[in-house]
Parts: C-alpha cells; sequence; structure tokens
C-alpha cells in the first residue's frame, strides 16, 4: 500500500496526487492549529486576557524559537528518506529512520534542560509586562516537559509523509488533539488550574501523539519500519540529515528571532496589544497551517521525483502547486478580512482587544499571496537537497530586514501598523529573491552534482 502511494508521486497525474497528498497535511496542520487555538480560547474565556497573553504572547515565540529550530533540523531526515525511498534504497532508509528518531530523542532533552532553566530569563529581555510574567514562566517550564514527545511526534510524522503516508499523521493528531481538547476542559473549567492545567493537558496530549507514531512504524513491515532496540545514530546517515536539516534550522531559528524582536515591539504596546496580537496569530494560522501542508507537499513530492530521476516532473509539480498557493491565498485574505470581528469574539469580548488585532490584520491579511513562493520555490528545492540558498535567501530577505525594520525604521513612526507592515515588505523581497533563484536554474543543477 504505501509503496503504491509512492509510486504514484513520482508517476501519477500530478494535480490530482498533489492534492491526495496535499489535503491529509491540511487537515493536520488544521487539527494541529485547533490543537493550538483551544488552549487559547478557553484560558482567554475562563481564565482572562493575561491568561490569554501569557500563552500565546513572549512565551509562544520563545518556544518556537527551541523547538522550531529542531523542526528544521528534522525536515533533512524527511528529504534524505523521501529520496532514498523514492531510489528503493531499503537499507539507507532504515538507517535514516533509526538515527532521526535518536536525533529526536537527544535533541529534545537538550531543548527540555534549556527552555526549563533560562525560561525566567528570556522572558525578562523580552520586556514582558509584570502581570504575565509568572504565568508566561509556568506555562513554559510545564510545556518544556512535555517536548521530548512532541518532536517523536513531529519527527515520525515526517517519516511517514517522506514515504508518501500523510493519513497516518492525520488520524493521529485528530486523536491528540480530542484529548487535548478534554484534558483543558478539565483542568481549566473544571480543576481551575489556569494556565498551568493547559499546558499540562498540551504536555499530556504530545505524549499520547508520540505512543501512537513510535506504534505505527514499529508494525509496518516497509523498509522504514522502527526497532526500539536498533535506534541509534549512524554517523554518515547523521551527517547527510545535518547536512540538509541544519540550513533550514538556522532559517527557523532566524525566523523566530526576528519574531522575538517583533515580539518584544509588541510588548512595549502593552498587554492588551499582546491578547491582541496573540489572537490575530490565531486565526493567521489558518494561513500559516494551509502554505505549510503545500511546502510539505511540494518537498516530498521533489525529494521522491529527485531520488527517481525526473527532474522534468519536479517542474511540472511546482507550477501545478504555485497555481494552488495562488489561488488558496487570495481566498483566505478575503476570508479572514470579512470574518475578522467573529473570529476574534472567539478569543475575548474585550472592545479594546478586538479593536487591536483587526488592525493588525487590515495591515497583513491582504498580502498574504506575497508569500508563497517563499514555500514552494524554497520547499523544492530543499527537497532536491539544496537547503543553504533558500536559507540565506530567507534568513536575508524575511529576517534581517524585518529586524532593521523594527529597530531603524519603527522607532521613527512607533505606531502598531508600523510593526506590522514589516509581514508583507519582507515577503514582497523575499518572494522576489526566489523568483529569480529557482528561475536561473542551479539549485537542481548543484543537487545534481551531488548524487
Amino acid at each position: 500500500m504505501k509503496k503504491q502511494t509512492g509510486n504514484q508521486i513520482t508517476e501519477g497525474v500530478i494535480w490530482k496526487q498533489l492534492l491526495l497528498f496535499f489535503f491529509p497535511i491540511l487537515f493536520g496542520t488544521f487539527f494541529q492549529q485547533l490543537y493550538n487555538t483551544t488552549d487559547a480560547v478557553i484560558v482567554g474565556n475562563f481564565v482572562g486576557k493575561e491568561a490569554l497573553a501569557a500563552v500565546g504572547g513572549p512565551a509562544s515565540t520563545l518556544i518556537n524559537l527551541l523547538v522550531g529550530f529542531f523542526v528544521g533540523l528534522s525536515s533533512g531526515a524527511t528529504v534524505i528518506i523521501s529520496q532514498y525511498y523514492g531510489a528503493k534504497n531499503k537499507t539507507d532508509v532504515k538507517r535514516a529512520v533509526h538515527t532521526s528518531i535518536a536525533l529526536s530523542i537527544a535533541g529534545g532533552a537538550i531543548i527540555m534542560v534549556l527552555g526549563i532553566i533560562f525560561a525566567g530569563a528570556a522572558l525578562r529581555l523580552m520586556n514582558t509586562p509584570d502581570d504575565i510574567m509568572r504565568l508566561s514562566v509556568v506555562y513554559m517550564r510545564i510545556y518544556f516537559l512535555g517536548v521530548i514527545p512532541s518532536l517523536i511526534y513531529n519527527m515520525g510524522s515526517g517519516i511517514l509523509r517522506a514515504v508518501g503516508d500523510s493519513k497516518r499523521p492525520l488520524y493521529f493528531l485528530i486523536l491528540s488533539c480530542l484529548v487535548n481538547i478534554v484534558l483543558d476542559i478539565f483542568f481549566v473549567v473544571g480543576l481551575k488550574l489556569g494556565v498551568a492545567g493547559v499546558a499540562i493537558a498540551t504536555a499530556l496530549s504530545q505524549v499520547v501523539s508520540a505512543v501512537m507514531v513510535l506504534t505505527a512504524l514499529m508494525r509496518t513491515e516497509d523498509s522504514y519500519k522502527l526497532s526500539l532496540k536498533e535506534i541509534r545514530f549512524y554517523p554518515g546517515m547523521l551527517n547527510n540529515i545535518i547536512r540538509i536539516g541544519l540550513p533550514a534550522g538556522l532559517q527557523s531559528t532566524m525566523y523566530s528571532i526576528s519574531n522575538l524582536i517583533i515580539q518584544a515591539s509588541i510588548n512595549s504596546f502593552g498587554t492588551d496589544t499582546i491578547a491582541a496580537w496573540t489572537a490575530y496569530g490565531k486565526v493567521d494560522g489558518i494561513f500559516w497551517m494551509i502554505m505549510g501542508a503545500y511546502g510539505v507537499a511540494i518537498t516530498t513530492f521533489a525529494g521522491q521525483n529527485f531520488g527517481a530521476g525526473k527532474y522534468d516532473r519536479i517542474h511540472k509539480s511546482v507550477r501545478v502547486c504555485l497555481g494552488m498557493a495562488a489561488f488558496t491565498s487570495v481566498l483566505l485574505s478575503a476570508i479572514v478580512l470579512l470574518g475578522g470581528r467573529v473570529f476574534f469574539r472567539l478569543f475575548t469580548s474585550d472592545a479594546n482587544v478586538t479593536a487591536i488585532g483587526l488592525q493588525m490584520m487590515r495591515v497583513i491579511s491582504p498580502s498574504y499571496i506575497t508569500y508563497i513562493c517563499i514555500e514552494i520555490l524554497g520547499g523544492t528545492a530543499r527537497g532536491c537537497g539544496d537547503s543553504v540558498i533558500p536559507m540565506l535567501l530567507t534568513c536575508f530577505g524575511i529576517c534581517v530586514l524585518r529586524v532593521v525594520w523594527i529597530l531603524a525604521i519603527v522607532p521613527l513612526r512607533p505606531e502598531l501598523s508600523t510593526v506590522a507592515f514589516s509581514y508583507p515588505l519582507t515577503w514582497t523581497v523575499t518572494s522576489v529573491m526566489f523568483i529569480v533563484y529557482y528561475l536561473r536554474g542551479n539549485w537542481l543543477k548543484r543537487s545534481r552534482r551531488l548524487e
């Protein structure tokens, strides 16, 4: 069954196979977003705007910094496995799978320790307001206690998607999301544990998702079968994973650092603005979950077709995926702008928080289409093994330019709209650079030389 799915990626009708692969990933990211949004909805309605700001403000940004680096690093495993699977290299698929799981365990342990020890100091550096500082520290420390299962799930899901199985990660995420919702209600509404209850619920539901994905990997009879006693680092394989994944990890870190600076700027406007930024981030997540699904789909498509030597098919899949992403981004801009006030009411009844959030939305949401080339073209190059140049383009075009904007321009016009404009500005500049990079074709020539 799984082999047939992999062959369809390299042989089937492109638009049909992209959609068949895309929708399970989309629904998965939807439930991931629901997973995160539930926390914000429950604390925002049952605890207060301070709790909403604590769960989704600076604490969330710091969590994304550490976890995002590992998720970016683990994308190297997904690319390597998809290439070996497309080339039907069973031995290297097996080694890559066991090295990947070992990496998730070791990486999770490091992130857990760093997160617990430095949570308070990092929040203070971000100018976190006093009224949410204690709540933010509690949330972060409990969250990081459950970070190893979270990374195991992300890595295991990446392995399944690399071999063309995008359905089971969806099923696992749906179940863990339901567990999270039930536990959120139990701990926050029932036991009145507030922010701590949300963090405990998240940690426990991550354990559930990790157990499910490990069980799936151990029960398969395909080349990606996992054996617990064989989990170890294969040095050559680890080098390959890091070679491709490290640039993506560094890119994620640069993203997060730029977001930290933006969050610090947002923090200076006060708790209402932090709460509004948190709520808008959940609404904005609709766009990111769909673009992320397109990115995973095209990365896997490019990886398997690169492994099979079908380079023309890579270009065709890029054109199809860009068309889908462009249509989706325009539709989402309209939906978010038209339904903005309704969306914000899900998180808070505070009129000032809603007004601030709508101001952010009117600046950022109309420009969604300017981002799609970064996701699709960058994912294609990474799928073919060229991850350094996409990382450099993203770091300069988005991260560096965004930091310069916040540090140099915002002080001249210290308004919320000036901060928000950093997003459409940097998306546009970076997309232009990616288009030039893709059309020159050096990403595929360089990758073929490395085969």
